[in-house]
């Protein structure tokens, strides 16, 4: 279980400066194209930290309303992040070619 729980801890580190990155890059950016392609993957990388920290919330600590509700909401706003970066990031892409 404590092994487990820090896979997780690591996956959201590295989900977390993966965003950062790409935060940097987008930011950064003139052109239009490279800067929603840098979103999109923005995007991907918090919808997967999101998703890794809804999961460690419900399944992995002791089980409580709040921590529910908290996991619930992480679950739902991580799956729509990851769902708009990768159509976006097909968009983008195909932009590029």
């Amino acid at each position: 279980m404590e092994k487990v729980q820090g896979v997780l801890s690591a996956l959201i580190i590295v989900t977390v400066m993966i965003s950062v990155y790409y935060s940097f890059r987008y930011r950064r950016e003139r052109e239009p194209r490279l800067r929603g392609l840098y979103a999109s993957r923005m995007n991907i990388a918090m919808g997967l930290m999101l998703v890794v920290i809804a999961v460690s919330q419900l399944f992995f600590f002791t089980d409580t309303p709040l921590r529910r509700i908290f996991g619930t909401v992480c679950l739902i706003i991580g799956v729509y992040n990851l769902f708009a970066g990768l159509r976006n990031h097909g968009h983008y892409s195909r932009l590029q070619k």
